[in-house]
């Protein structure tokens, strides 16, 4: 019988960019305040294209890993989020400590479940200006610093962690997998759908001999939707973010539990 294989993730992040007018340090507009007013917390909406794949016959899934409890594999995964940067581009950052733990049921795949914690002291931008040197009345030292601690932002002070909780998965017809579940962040909890591709499975990794399970996920959330409308009006930095995972997930096993 052919395994089908639940898996998701969730991501999550935000952006934004400095007070100051500086293009480098900024984010970009994706939305305006016509498309979506700030604060507006209505969860996103299923797309059309969506609803369709979920409403023909569902794809099977054949993997080879087996049923058990699987854990990231750190050195082979990443997280990043991008937004809108007036409107010219995509802003691109990523988080460097995060966990993805799966409960794998092959046979069944509503029975599979996944959750992913994030830590948003962790933000990465590669900023290469002179950040104290063009806001010296920052309390902060760095620009990834600022995204993490100030209020406007990530506020890790008050909010030390950013979590994902799968609720339910779909099978489509395409092959994909539907992951909904509810995204916490800044003290909010709001749903969001992910869309991930298995990319590869194992019975048996060829070093530890564990299951070995690889996938891809997408999707976007409204960062006004958890109280962050920093930028959003005028439309300097976009309101929508779009996370994007890559990665391998390793079977737990007995030695490794003890």
């Amino acid at each position: 019988m052919n395994k089908v294989l639940l898996i998701a993730l969730a991501a999550f992040a935000v952006v934004a960019c400095s007070d100051a007018p500086e293009p480098t340090t900024g984010l970009a507009a994706q939305d305006t305040p016509s498309q979506r007013p700030a604060g507006d917390t209505v969860p996103v909406a299923e797309s059309p294209a969506t609803a369709d794949m979920t409403a023909a016959e569902p794809a099977e899934i054949t993997i080879a890993a087996p049923a058990g409890q699987y854990q990231l594999d750190p050195n082979h995964a990443s997280l990043h989020f991008s937004v809108r940067h007036l409107g010219v581009s995509n802003y691109v950052m990523r988080f460097t400590d995060f966990d993805v733990t799966m409960d794998l049921v092959p046979d069944d795949v509503t029975a599979s479940t996944v959750s992913v914690t994030i830590d948003p002291t962790s933000v990465r931008t590669d900023y290469a200006g002179d950040y104290q040197g063009t806001h010296p009345d920052s309390p902060f030292a760095s620009w990834d610093e600022t995204l993490a601690q100030d209020e406007k932002f990530l506020n890790a002070a008050e909010h030390d962690s950013i979590s994902f909780t799968s609720t339910g998965v779909v099978t489509t017809a395409s092959g994909t997998l539907l992951v909904s579940g509810d995204l916490t962040m800044l003290g909010q909890t709001r749903p969001i759908t992910l869309d991930v591709t298995l990319e590869g499975s194992e019975q048996a990794h060829p070093f530890t001999g564990a299951g070995l399970i690889g996938f891809s996920a997408t999707g976007t959330f409204k960062r006004s939707d958890f109280g962050m409308t920093h930028l959003v009006t005028p439309p300097i930095v976009g309101d929508t973010v779009t996370v994007q995972f890559e990665g391998e997930l390793l079977q737990v096993q007995a030695n490794d539990q003890a």
